[in-house]
């Protein structure tokens, strides 16, 4: 009778699909297994002999080991092994990419088994015939799509590797591969961490930085000693808080409190009569996709430039002595030129011209000389007037100033100074001239067409005035220096002229006000000069 019913032959065949579903358990198991071990250490020695381990207890053969690509040599290097009779490792054998059994298995990208290997003419390190390998199974490792070494497991005696055991060494092997690829890169960014510490450590600028919530993160070995502070009393505390002296935070707050993506550079006079230069920059994280950057910490870099300062006062005075002494006879020599330009005038074109220029260039050095005694006569506070100083006023007269220079180049100028500003107190005629110098400033770097903005504000019981422009930038390594006499950023446009005197007179007279200058610049996103004054106790009063 057909269709009988035949209780054993379906017990047997329940009991096969049992065992199989049991033995796929098993394997998944071990994959799930070997994918959790490998995955616990970054380290790469670690990661390497835990793996073997791993797919020594999933496959039950002799040996395995690990060879992993070297790139830049164009090898294939053993780097580990378990149960083997010869040591590889110690002085690793060396596979040319491309050759032997291991090339085969990159070239096909595709697992290799093999029986007995002693006679087998692929083999390119004869020396592995010691090993008596009677049975091998070679599987690629792969990781962000490429093979990145290969995971072999070796028998002894005679072995014959089943499909399913070939399927889980592939998943294995493509595991192992996961984790070692980022075992090397932890490696690789431990060590540029380390090598980074000991650059930090060794630099002989102060340098302190930190995390995207303006908590300290690093303080080098400099930034401790120039601050009589501690490391480990700043880290995680927010950089504003630090116990630094009163104007390094007040530079910090200025600088982390603005939307700038430029670097802020500040003067720091100590009470001990050293002088430090800061500048403060934000780092930002990669582009979103819509191009915004977002910041993601704060480095301050603190130099002592108190040598340079000294070096700076001693030119200073001996350029200053100079020019007293030269202003007599260069007076006298305009005197005489003008006269002979009375007596020749109309002699020839020829005389005209070469009178012109000698005229000229004395009046380029008078007001040359001028500067150096201005600067002379704003550090020296004779005659300095201190008066209510009504800083819109200020601003108005600087404006009227400068802005024919400004219609000639068609640039436009922005306000933005509210109506209520406090007063300051100071020297109406000296902090014109400085805030005309900023102005001028603006105007020669700012293209045709170019925009020049204006712009006060309060600010920590403090007065700031910043006179922004949209001109090329100034590279970081120039910005320490902008305020020094007689320097220039280095241009290639040979119309660009000036003294390097005007910033000069710009921080003087800020100081000799009790207050300071400070500058935030780009390259290719503009400039932002500022001076920063403390306000007037009583604005309506005259101070004499």
């Amino acid at each position: 009778m057909t269709g009988s019913y035949d209780p054993d032959n379906l017990v047997h065949r329940n009991q096969m699909l049992s065992e199989e579903i049991r033995r796929r358990v098993d394997q998944l198991s071990a994959i799930n297994t070997v994918a959790a071990t490998v995955s616990q250490s970054l380290d790469l020695q670690t990661t390497l002999q835990t793996a073997l381990d791993s797919v020594l207890s999933v496959i039950r053969v002799d040996s395995a080991g690990i060879s992993l690509v070297d790139d830049a040599a164009g090898e294939l290097v053993m780097r580990a092994q378990r149960g083997w009779r010869y040591d590889f490792v110690t002085h690793p054998m060396r596979i040319p990419l491309g050759h032997g059994l291991s090339g085969i298995v990159v070239a096909n990208d595709e697992v290799l088994v093999t029986g007995d290997i002693s006679d087998d003419d692929r083999l390119w390190v004869r020396e592995f015939t010691i090993e008596a390998v009677q049975a091998m199974a070679m599987a690629p490792m792969h990781a962000r799509g490429r093979v990145v070494g290969i995971l072999s497991v070796m028998n002894h005696t005679a072995y014959e590797f089943s499909p399913d055991e070939i399927d889980v060494l592939r998943v294995i092997a493509d595991q192992v591969g996961v984790a070692l690829d980022n075992a090397r890169l932890f490696g690789r960014t431990k060590e540029q961490s380390s090598r980074l510490g000991a650059v930090l450590n060794s630099s002989g600028d102060a340098i302190i930085a930190t995390d995207s919530r303006g908590h300290i993160n690093l303080v080098n070995a400099t930034a401790q000693r120039l601050f009589d502070i501690h490391a480990e009393d700043l880290l995680g505390q927010p950089l504003r808080d630090a116990p630094l002296h009163p104007r390094v935070q007040e530079g910090l707050r200025r600088a982390m409190s603005r939307e700038t993506d430029g670097n802020t550079v500040f003067e720091i006079p100590l009470d001990d009569e050293r002088f430090l230069s800061a500048i403060v920059s934000p780092v930002y994280t990669q582009p979103a996709l819509d191009g915004a950057q977002e910041t993601e910490g704060w480095v301050m870099v603190v130099q002592d430039i108190t040598h340079l300062r000294e070096a700076e006062r001693t030119r200073v005075n001996f350029i200053q002595a100079a020019a007293h002494d030269l202003r007599n006879p260069l007076s006298v020599t305009l005197s005489s030129l003008r006269l002979l330009e009375k007596d020749l005038a109309g002699q020839s074109d020829t005389y005209r011209e070469i009178i012109d220029m000698g005229l000229h260039g004395l009046e380029r050095m008078r007001d040359l000389l001028d500067s150096l005694l201005n600067l002379e006569h704003i550090q020296s506070g004779v005659g300095m007037q201190s008066r209510a100083v009504d800083v819109r006023d200020l601003i108005e007269r600087g404006i009227i100033d400068v802005q024919p220079h400004m219609q000639e180049r068609g640039q436009a100028l922005r306000l933005d100074v509210p109506a209520d500003l406090p007063f300051i107190v100071g020297d109406m005629h000296w902090l014109h001239r400085a805030l005309v110098n900023l102005l001028g400033n603006a105007n020669k770097y700012t293209p045709p067409n170019g925009e020049v903005t204006v712009r006060a504000y309060v600010q920590q019981n403090e007065l700031v005035l910043e006179v922004q422009d949209n001109g090329p930038g100034i590279p970081p390594d120039a910005q320490t220096r902008l305020f020094e006499r007689f320097y220039r950023v280095p241009t290639n446009d040979p119309s660009t002229k000036g003294s390097g005197l005007g910033l000069a007179i710009v921080k003087s007279v800020a100081e000799q006000h009790g207050g300071r200058v400070f500058v935030q610049s780009r390259l290719g996103q503009g400039s932002i000069f500022g001076m920063i004054f403390p306000l007037a106790v009583e604005p309506s009063a005259e101070m004499n």
